[in-house]
């Protein structure tokens, strides 16, 4: 085979007794025979026989260096008479070499390094709940700083505005610091909480800031032992604001190096990026929220019948989305149950649930058929959504007569439970979403006396983890347990949470109608 150009000089250093240079073969070394070769050397001289027939087999070897680095490396080798100069080859190779031998591990070791860093990074900036990003940076950071225990000082703000501290604690107990105030501005701290730089000391009682505060003037009684400090300030890289710092100590003196104040710089820069994401997530989050409760309402009082009424904002997952429902007492008596869900989430979802409901709620009172509301609202919003559509459940009851009708515009079927029958599906596949479908048939059917109707919305069956299919089952087989509780809205509660495991990645909204059947109905 053709040797690799490093080899050149080494090949060349292999010359019989009269001077004259001798021919030679490259075998290339894997890495678990290169480790097993070389150790921590750069150049070997192997002597030993089986090792050499193990790898050449078949061939009598007269001399052969082993060359390479960690995980490569070659053995140059011939079956000529070479003289003894193969030994005082490996010599002069590794002697030549040593430096950059020690340079490279030098380098490999910072690779780990960095890669641990960046494995740190990563997984910090994949989360938004901001106690987890939290608790998981102190906790990489006190490790990969080899403090005895470490804190991270951070601000938050509430919902008026007003900022506030919290703390998290890795190493040792949160009780070790549970009776102690929060540190306060002082010379010591005030380059970590004004963001102006890293601190570190090898022996912090020593500093000359240290001890200048009353009522301490130090370290309170009782404050776990810290003689080598390490402290460095969290900056949004965004505003600029100081989030929070990070705090480390050892009792021993000197324990931090250049090399940990980089890790723990690196961590600080990682968290920032992920604080800044998890409150914008927040505070996007809360917006939508409050903005789909806003628009959503409290059943009114309807003779005759019980509704009970649920809405979940998304457990899990990155923003809110837009289900909706509505009770609409009509001029008539009669009484209109509406649930739907734009496709899409955060505030662009909200927004555009709360325009619909409106154009349903205004055709509803103009007691149009379920077929003619849904009509006018699908051409009115027509060029409303973009790339989303709605879909929408819309059914009217009127106490005169008993009945029940409806129309579907692409939404889930409803469930009807008649006395003593079993659950029904309702309304399945009869248009398109609003915006799209441009007719709308509906049916009627009877809702007597002791009968149930429940809308609900695809979050409340569906996941990333369970299809939808599986989903409407498991709620079907709930619901004769769930007509016999006691208490409806307890039994509700808990078959919401029976089905979604409390970790439901999209809103869920429930309409639940008995027709109790007062005043003779």
């Amino acid at each position: 085979m053709t040797a690799r150009p490093g080899f050149d000089a080494v090949r060349r250093a292999f010359v019989g007794p009269d001077g004259t240079a001798v021919a030679t073969e490259v075998r290339p070394l894997g890495p678990a025979e290169a480790r097993a070769v070389l150790g921590d050397h750069v150049a070997v001289a192997v002597t030993d026989r089986p090792i050499l027939e193990n790898l050449v087999p078949g061939k009598e070897i007269t001399h052969a260096v082993a060359v390479g680095n960690g995980d490569r490396g070659a053995l140059v080798y011939t079956t000529r008479d070479a003289g003894e100069l193969s030994t005082l080859v490996a010599d002069a190779i590794e002697a030549a070499t040593a430096d950059l031998a020690g340079t490279v591990r030098r380098l490999q070791g910072e690779a780990v390094v960095l890669d641990a860093l960046h494995s740190t990074g990563r997984e910090l900036t994949a989360q938004l709940d901001i106690d987890r990003i939290v608790q998981d940076a102190t906790d990489a950071a006190t490790k990969a700083t080899g403090a005895a225990f470490g804190a991270f000082f951070y601000n938050l703000v509430d919902e008026f505005g007003e900022s506030y501290t919290l703390y998290t604690i890795s190493g040792v107990p949160r009780e070790a610091f549970a009776r102690f105030p929060m540190p306060r501005n002082t010379a010591v701290f005030a380059p970590t909480f004004d963001g102006t730089g890293t601190v570190r000391s090898g022996d912090i009682r020593k500093d000359a800031r240290f001890g200048k505060n009353a009522p301490y003037h130090g370290m309170p009684a009782g404050h776990l032992p810290v003689c080598s400090y390490l402290a460095v300030p969290v900056i949004s890289p965004t505003t600029g604001e100081v989030l929070g710092g990070f705090f480390f100590g050892h009792p021993e003196p000197d324990r931090f190096t250049t090399r940990h104040e980089y890790l723990a710089d690196g961590i600080a820069g990682y968290s920032a990026i992920a604080l800044d994401n998890a409150r914008l997530y927040e505070r996007e989050r809360t917006l939508a929220t409050e903005l789909s409760r806003s628009m959503l309402p409290v059943a009114p009082p309807t003779p005759g019948l019980d509704v009970l009424t649920r809405y979940l904002p998304a457990a899990t997952g990155s923003k809110v989305g837009g289900d909706w429902f509505d009770v609409i007492p009509l001029p008539s008596g009669a009484t209109s149950f509406v649930i739907g869900d734009v496709v899409g989430h955060g505030v662009t979802a909200a927004t555009v649930m709360g325009q619909v409901r409106t154009a349903v709620r205004s055709y509803a009172r103009l007691e149009l058929p379920p077929s003619e509301v849904l009509r006018n609202v699908s051409e009115l919003t027509g060029g409303l959504f973009g790339e989303s559509f709605v879909t929408c459940f819309y059914a009217v009851h009127r106490p005169d007569d008993g009945t029940l009708t409806y129309a579907n515009a692409g939404h889930l079927p409803a469930i009807l439970v008649r006395p003593g029958e079993a659950p029904e599906q309702i309304g399945e596949a009869l248009a398109q979403p609003l915006g799209i479908g441009t007719t709308f048939p509906q049916r009627t059917t009877a809702f007597p006396r002791g009968a149930d109707l429940v809308l609900y919305t695809d979050g409340l069956v569906e996941s990333r983890t369970r299809d939808l299919t599986l989903g409407i089952e498991w709620l079907l087989a709930g619901i004769p347990a769930l007509l016999a509780a006691p208490d409806l809205g307890a039994a509700w509660d808990k078959l919401v949470g029976e089905l979604t495991g409390g970790q439901h990645d999209d809103d869920i909204a429930v309409i639940h109608v008995r027709h109790r059947g007062e005043d003779g109905r």
